[in-house]
């Protein structure tokens, strides 16, 4: 009788089919719902994609703009300026915020929820569980981004129109150009958002439960953007994957200036893929059946922290070599450069609004001589002391034009020239035309100096 029964239950051990785990796909399709079933993930997509379009109309319809903000002066002018206001703004605060709400909650919120054992069960593999949480938390954000782009798009051109968009240079972009730099700018702006997702998920699995986690990614924003207005070596702000918020400038110059674009993207993505494989590593090593855990403080550090110090060290060490970048990157020369290109541009815009005869900017032989504290100080670095006088030459006119200009210059690159007169050229807003008064371009008007070029010769 007990050799039937024994053999009775070697067949049935033969018949018995392993619990198969459940595939990639259906866990990530099960992390997406439960990402968007919360009402705060809700109420966050719904604001990318509304909130943008009605701060843009709004604005644009103010007899005040934000002249402070990049291209916020122009935002009257063109409808592609309002979308380049929300990205300066979305990636000081909106987007750090956004990946911190999404990838800095993912892992932790099963701490929290204690749902780590019923998780496993259902799922069956540790990985395919990080994949799926990392791929969801990656859709969602790449979803809130595509919505703050498409609204203010959207927002920007209903509200004033599909024109062209004066660049940092002062040239002239048209609609098709301003339209595809716009979102090129928004794309660029993807890599340092993956930055701060795969910080994200590492403060997530290393510091479980613990509401630093979920902080993490906005603290690091916060810090990589006071170290972008100290009078940090260029290279090391490059060095940092908060760069490209503000390297997209470049793409609204002529030439292009694509170096600090190009190097602030590549280092975001090499900081996104090593937080996230670091991530992975501490979640394939953690003990699910501690129902206490709350994060590794030696692990956090070791395995998360230490690295990506040694990568910031590296990055460094690679720009520094490879571009002139130990300074400041703003220097007299490429002060003056800057500000010669742009009053050339402009002031063939004023020459349009008035219907005076046409001219080039090889005929105007634009110059202009630039210092520092009344040249008390070292012309290089940031500062609101700079000082420049604009000269100019008419064709068949013996008088040379000057015109003067105060700078106030920040530590990125970018600077905002005041006018100081004559009044005929830059003394006023408005400039009165034949259909009416219209703003004066050269007034004020927004430039940017390239940090990672060198000084120009001559």
């Amino acid at each position: 009788m007990s050799a039937t029964i024994a053999a009775d239950d070697n067949v049935a051990a033969e018949h018995v089919v392993p619990a198969a785990r459940v595939p990639v796909s259906r866990g990530y399709r099960f992390e997406v719902v439960k990402l968007v079933s919360q009402w705060r993930i809700r109420l966050l997509v719904l604001a990318c994609w509304i909130a943008p379009a009605l701060f843009v109309a709004a604005v644009s319809q103010q007899s005040t703009l934000p002249t402070d903000t990049l291209f916020g002066r122009w935002m009257h002018a063109t409808g592609w300026a309002g979308p380049l206001v929300v990205l300066g703004f979305a990636g000081t605060w909106a987007l750090p915020l956004l990946t911190s709400v999404v990838a800095g909650d993912v892992f932790a919120a099963e701490d929290r929820l204690g749902t780590w054992r019923h998780l496993l069960v259902a799922v069956r593999s540790p990985r395919r569980i990080f994949v799926a949480k990392a791929l969801a938390s990656l859709t969602v954000i790449v979803v809130m981004v595509v919505g703050l782009t498409a609204s203010g798009v959207v927002g920007g051109l209903l509200a004033v129109g599909n024109h062209p968009l004066v660049g940092l240079d002062g040239h002239l972009l048209s609609s098709g150009d301003a339209a595809g730099k716009v979102l090129l700018a928004w794309a660029c702006a993807l890599a340092p958002t993956l930055a701060l997702a795969g910080i994200g998920l590492l403060g997530s699995v290393a510091l479980g439960r613990s509401p630093m986690g979920l902080l993490l990614p906005a603290l690091v924003a916060i810090a990589m953007q006071l170290a972008q207005m100290l009078p940090l070596p260029v290279a090391l702000r490059a060095a940092l994957p908060g760069y490209a918020f503000i390297s997209w400038n470049g793409l609204f110059a002529s030439p292009e200036q694509l170096r600090p674009l190009v190097i602030g993207i590549v280092v975001s993505l090499v900081w996104a893929v090593l937080a996230t494989v670091l991530a992975y590593l501490i979640f394939m090593r953690r003990d699910f059946t501690n129902l206490s855990y709350d994060g590794s403080g030696r692990r956090a550090l070791v395995v998360g922290a230490l690295p990506l110090a040694g990568l910031l060290a590296a990055t460094f060490a690679v720009v520094a070599v490879a571009t002139p970048s130990m300074g400041s990157g703003i220097d007299q020369a490429k002060v003056q450069r800057s500000v010669a290109t742009a009053f050339a541009h402009l002031y063939r815009m004023q020459t349009d609004e008035l219907n005076r005869p046409a001219v080039t900017e090889a005929q105007l032989k634009v110059s202009a001589a630039c210092d520092k504290g009344d040249g008390r100080s070292d012309p290089h670095g940031a500062g609101n002391d700079w000082h420049c006088i604009v000269t100019w030459h008419l064709p068949g006119v013996e008088t040379t034009g000057q015109a003067i200009y105060q700078l106030d210059v920040s530590s990125n690159g970018r600077y905002v020239a005041d006018g100081d007169g004559p009044k005929e050229v830059n003394g006023y807003f408005l400039v009165h035309t034949s259909t009416g008064d219209a703003p004066n371009p050269m007034w004020q008007f927004d430039g940017n100096v390239d940090l990672l070029s060198a000084t120009p010769k001559g």
